[in-house]
Order: structure tokens, then sequence, then C-alpha cells
């Protein structure tokens, strides 16, 4: 399986009109690809909070549309990251869209843990209140958004609801890179899953961002790893891996807290 991770820059100075052409021309760049990933928030940036209000869109506004029809020229799978939507009630939210290839829309993630501590995101959005997971030819993916990567039972709750590679589309800052990589690392080794970690380039609002996207194996390690600029992150792995680790080192048959429910 092919997956290519556009690590996209955020410039003030750039329009988000811009911006989404652009980010439309490198996902149809990456025809040959099975999957094509987006961070978070990347049409305002994720810390741009006083433009949150005025750039929210509708769940099928502009970014879904241009995205939608990137995924169809592209013959792709994408994960378009997130935007700001703006829900029927007026409530903000972070949320993150999965197209096919054909682009029609496959799964929708509103991001569950919002980070602020009581501001910025954390009080001018709502919370998402479901685990989503997409079932594509070669896997299923565990659909999560930035600060998410910082709770484990999340990715558990994936993993029981058959997750067997982890998407975190980020706008993760530079200032704790070292925590991006390893809970990335945790996540992966916990849940014996590939996680396929996309974060943004540029400064966000005064926020320089961290990029080093990472892609890491259901043994912990890096399989491919992006810089801090701009730039397309493509790597090539082997997703029945997944279930050979299980049964190699069947640690999670051992769980004893916070089962699942048989299904």
């Amino acid at each position: 399986m092919r997956a290519s991770l556009i690590q996209i820059a955020v410039d003030p100075d750039e329009s988000i009109h811009s911006r989404r052409e652009r980010a439309a021309s490198l996902v149809v760049a990456q025809t040959g690809a099975d999957l094509v990933v987006l961070p978070e928030l990347w049409p305002v940036g994720a810390f741009a909070y006083t433009a949150f209000a005025d750039e929210a869109e509708p769940l099928q506004g502009p970014t879904h549309d241009v995205m939608a029809k990137a995924a169809a020229e592209a013959g792709v799978w994408l994960h378009a990251g997130s935007f700001v939507e703006r829900a029927d009630d007026g409530t903000l939210y972070n949320t993150s869209l999965v197209f096919s290839p054909q682009g029609e829309r496959a799964a929708v993630y509103r991001k569950i843990h919002r980070f602020g501590f009581d501001k910025g995101e954390a009080v001018m959005m709502g919370a998402g209140e479901e685990l989503v997971t997409v079932a594509l030819p070669q896997t299923t993916l565990g659909l999560a958004t930035c600060y998410d990567l910082r709770f484990p039972e999340m990715f558990r709750g994936l993993v029981d609801a058959g997750a067997e590679t982890l998407v975190v589309a980020a706008g993760w800052p530079e200032r704790r890179r070292s925590h991006w990589t390893l809970l990335a690392q945790a996540r992966a080794v916990e849940n014996q899953a590939y996680v396929l970690a996309v974060g943004s380039a540029g400064t966000h609002a005064g926020i320089e961002q961290a990029g080093h996207s990472i892609v890491v194996d259901p043994w912990g390690e890096v399989l491919a790893e992006a810089g801090a600029a701009e730039e397309v992150l493509t790597v090539e792995f082997d997703p029945a891996r997944t279930a050979a680790t299980r049964e190699q080192f069947p640690a999670l048959k051992d769980r004893r807290l916070g089962l699942a429910p048989p299904r």
C-alpha cells in the first residue's frame, strides 16, 4: 500500500482560496497512491483562533467540494485533513473528511479532544462524540486529530472498532515536537498498528509548526519521517503486517482492563 502525507505549509499571506487550490493540485499529483492525507485545519491554520468563526464552512462547503473533486481526479482515498465546520445549529467543529477514489464522502470525524485548556479551540468549538473508522480495500483506518494523540484510550477504542492503521491529522507546534514523535511511536506499539501522522509546516498565528510527519509500523519502527518544511512524504507499507504482528506477539489478547464488549 502506498500512502502520501502532504505536509502543507500555512502562509498567512496566502489566501484560503489559493491554498485550497494548491492543496488540490498536490493531491492530484499523487496519482498512483492508495491513500493521501492532509493535516489539521490547513485552510485557516490550527492556531488561527481569531479567524475560525469568519472562515467556518458548512459540511458540504468549498473545502469539501474541492477535495472531493481532487480525490476523484487522482483516483485515491483522501483523508482531506480538517477544516472549521459550522453545523446547522451554529456550533463550530474541527472536522475531518475522507473521500473515496470516486470522490464520494466516505467518513466525517469531528475532533473529540479539543486543545486549549479553557481557551482557544477548547471553548470555541464543540466536541465530537463518535469514534470513526473507514474500511479501505487494504486496511481499516482509525481517525484522530492532533491533541487526540495524547489520549491512548481513544486509540484502544479505535482498535476495538477494527482499526488496523491509525491516521492522525495535526497542526502540532515545534516546541513540543519531541512529544509528537514519542506519542506516534507509543500509539503504534501499544495498539500494534501502523500510525500515519501528518503535521503542517509554516507558522500559524505566530506558532511555528513542527512538520516532521511520520509513518510508524506496528513494532514502533519509523518507516519514514519528513523534515520541517513543506513536502510530500510517500511511503509503501504492507497492511498485512498489522495482523501478523498481533498474531506473532498477541499482547492485545492479554488485556484485562477496559475491554470492549464482545462483538
